[in-house]
């Protein structure tokens, strides 16, 4: 993360020459490019800082950036220690250097509003708790996923074809992401749990560039030929958006990323958390508090175990004690529905009010 926080910086001059031949009505940035901001205040441009990572995440890394270690977070968030374990190693191997904290807090103080990638329905709390210790109006999006996707080429075609020949939410789609790769140990434990489960899924697995790994060697022996048609493995890349929105997608092995979150809540698909890192773990709290998935639990050491993959993934698909996860998943599909565009609508009308702001300003100075 040093290493692109420090080409933004170096791309500032760059960024000037376009910034001034655009001469653009507002600027909306994303994280801590606190000197993108500077550039548009020095200009008398209002600057809007734009997170699009989920409010719970947000709020938390404010709380420890804005707040005395002896004031208590008001949310209380309970995750494997497997995380927080993880989190205090890497803390200790790179602490946050004072510039690094001053430019994080400038980036927010710069911005006029702040907006969010995310619903108030469900993350309200951390929404406000933003807005409290940032003292700026913050102001939720939406999920930003289209609903009606555009027909694509013939790289979708043989996951779609296997969709279409499936029961209605029999199938379950399993992708970790495009910036996490499995160990051996994890793809061996999830494919045993796929196996025992005995539903249909699509597994799209991916491996470090250059790491010269073939598919059949990182399966366990025979694993494709038990699980036959019920099984697609799929290298490299699936059309996410459009297997979550088909019919025949039961549920969804996903790492929880947010963008993840956003298109499974989008198109009503269950969600089996599998949290890897970073802010995967604070986005599965909101799925479990929404009720819209049910978490993969890891064992004392940390590792996931085939046997309780089998049975989060049946709980959530098919077996009675899922219904209720099944039907908040559908409830949250047409919340978003209902609401369309209300959250894009309340956006534009305060980014244009800002905006005429500006140019009252300018207006009142030259008379």
């Amino acid at each position: 993360m040093g290493s692109l926080e420090t080409a933004f910086a170096d791309s500032s001059p760059n960024f000037l020459k376009i910034f001034d031949s655009v001469k653009p009505d507002m600027l909306i940035y994303d994280y801590n490019q606190s000197w993108a901001a500077d550039i548009a205040l020095s200009n008398n441009i209002p600057a809007v800082q734009f997170l699009l990572s989920s409010a719970i995440f947000s709020s938390l890394t404010r709380h420890m950036l804005y707040c005395d270690s002896s004031v208590t977070y008001p949310n209380p968030i309970s995750i494997h220690k497997y995380f927080t374990e993880k989190m205090k190693a890497r803390l200790k191997s790179s602490p946050a250097d004072a510039n690094y904290i001053d430019r994080a807090r400038g980036a927010s103080k710069k911005s006029r509003v702040i907006l969010l990638r995310t619903f108030r329905e469900i993350e309200g709390k951390y929404v406000d708790y933003i807005s409290n210790l940032s003292q700026k109006k913050t102001i939720p999006v939406g999920s930003l996923v289209q609903e009606f996707l555009q027909e694509t080429g013939d790289d979708c075609t043989e996951t779609i074809q296997f969709l279409d020949k499936k029961d209605e939410s029999s199938v379950v789609f399993v992708s970790f992401g495009s910036e996490y790769f499995l160990t051996k140990e994890e793809i061996q434990e999830v494919a045993y749990g796929l196996e025992l489960s005995k539903l249909n899924f699509i597994w799209v697995i991916r491996f470090p560039f250059g790491e010269n790994t073939k598919l059949e060697e990182a399966l366990p022996i025979g694993f494709l030929d038990r699980v036959g048609d019920r099984g697609l493995v799929v290298e490299g890349w699936a059309p996410q958006a459009r297997i979550l929105r088909h019919s025949s997608t039961g549920g969804f092995i996903s790492h929880c990323g947010w963008s993840s979150i956003m298109e499974s809540m989008m198109f009503g698909v269950p969600v089996i958390a599998m949290p890897m890192h970073i802010d995967q773990p604070l986005n599965t709290v909101v799925v479990k508090e929404v009720g819209v998935g049910q978490e993969v639990e890891r064992d004392e050491d940390g590792r996931f175990k085939r046997e309780e993959i089998a049975k989060v993934i049946r709980n959530v698909v098919i077996e009675k004690s899922g219904e209720t996860v099944r039907r908040k998943a559908k409830e949250m599909r047409e919340m978003i529905r209902e609401k369309g565009e209300k959250e894009i609508d309340e956006v534009v009308g305060e980014l244009v009010n800002l905006c005429k702001e500006k140019k009252d300003k300018v207006t009142s100075s030259t008379m």
